[in-house]
């Protein structure tokens, strides 16, 4: 027994250097890491670029000429040689309202003219006949003169009864309507065999080739306003259409609207433009250098944007991300109020594989 407890003693002091021993030979060195490789990435470096410093309202696009066609004699229409759209001439003949009983008083009145043409004939050989009569000492000199009082007021009388047959002919002329310029017909709301009268509204006849925007400024940009501001006239969708310049300042303030008006003519060559028609009008009022980012660069989380930044560190580069206030677009890029400086650079490309810290390489 004494022999069996020696040997179990030598057994369980052997148990631990054999698991030290297997330890020791088992333990190897820890795993190295390899370094996060730098992604290659576009870059663009921010500079000043000149940023406008502008507005927009709503205007009016005008023709410089616009008439509203209405009648000058009463009667009814009996012809309407135009359809609304048609691009009329100037003195072009667009209705006719029925002139009959003016045509009557014009003939009448010729008939008129005629008989006092007859007399006053008459009367000028007369006066002539007795002139060599009373020349001769054939009549006294009182017939002579009542001969010549017979002329001379049968002269007055032909050039009145003259003078009212034009004025009448002149009256013909009235039920016909013509264009009083080359334009464009507008609505035309009457119908043949309408009665018109010198209080309706035929149609209107507008001139596209002299068009001008009504722009309505708040009364806070007074001291801003003046001739020669750039304005640029957009369409719905915020496109340019045509660029101007503020050509008219109103000295006097709307009172109804409370603003001013400001004019800027449009070029004759602008056919997207009506009269009457609502567009935009952006005025620029200064130019200022200020730092611009790339549309590319910028990504939104929440409504906030971001770029990131090649930031140089000890071993390269390294992705930053920095929040910055932008302005609104120009052309591909935005103006930048706050976050950037100039001389950063911004990274365009592989936005989406990015995180803060990430080692990058800069191609650009």
């Amino acid at each position: 027994m004494s022999l069996l407890r020696n040997n179990y003693r030598a057994l369980f002091l052997l148990v631990p250097i054999a698991v030290s021993a297997c330890l020791l030979g088992c333990k190897h060195a820890p795993p190295t890491v390899a370094p996060m490789q730098a992604m290659p990435v576009q870059v663009a470096t921010i500079t000043l670029s000149p940023v406008p410093n502008s507005d927009v309202y709503i205007s009016t696009v005008k023709s410089r000429r616009s008439a509203t066609m209405q009648p000058q004699v009463d009667g009814n229409l009996t012809r309407i040689l135009v359809k609304s759209g048609d691009t009329v001439k100037a003195g072009q003949l667009l209705m006719q309202i029925d002139p009959l009983k003016q045509v009557a008083t014009v003939q009448s009145q010729q008939g008129t003219e005629f008989q006092k043409k007859a007399v006053y004939q008459y009367n000028q050989t007369e006066a002539e006949r007795q002139r060599k009569l009373y020349e001769a000492g054939v009549v006294s000199k009182q017939a002579y003169d009542q001969a010549v009082q017979a002329f001379e007021n049968s002269k007055g009388d032909l050039d009145s009864s003259a003078a009212l047959t034009a004025t009448q002919k002149q009256q013909l002329g009235y039920y016909q309507i013509r264009a009083p310029f080359a334009g464009v017909v507008g609505d035309i709301p009457v119908h043949i065999g309408d009665y018109v009268s010198s209080t309706t509204l035929l149609t209107t006849v507008d001139e596209n080739a002299d068009l001008e925007a009504y722009i309505y400024l708040p009364t806070e940009r007074a001291v801003d306003v003046r001739t020669g501001l750039a304005v640029e006239i957009l369409d719905t969708a915020g496109n340019s259409i045509v660029k101007t310049t503020v050509n008219f300042v109103s000295p006097q303030v709307d009172n109804g609207l409370q603003s001013i008006l400001a004019k800027a003519p449009i070029p004759h060559t602008t056919e997207r433009l009506r009269n009457q028609q609502v567009v935009k009008a952006r005025i620029t009022w200064s130019t200022t250098p200020v730092p611009v980012v790339p549309v590319l660069a910028v990504t939104r989380v929440g409504g906030q944007a971001f770029v990131f930044v090649a930031a140089p560190d000890a071993n390269g580069y390294v992705a930053h991300q920095v929040a910055v206030s932008l302005g609104e677009t120009v052309g591909n890029s935005y103006p930048v109020l706050t976050g950037l400086k100039p001389g950063d650079r911004v990274i365009l490309s592989g936005l989406q594989f990015l995180q803060e810290g990430a080692p990058v390489k800069p191609l650009g």
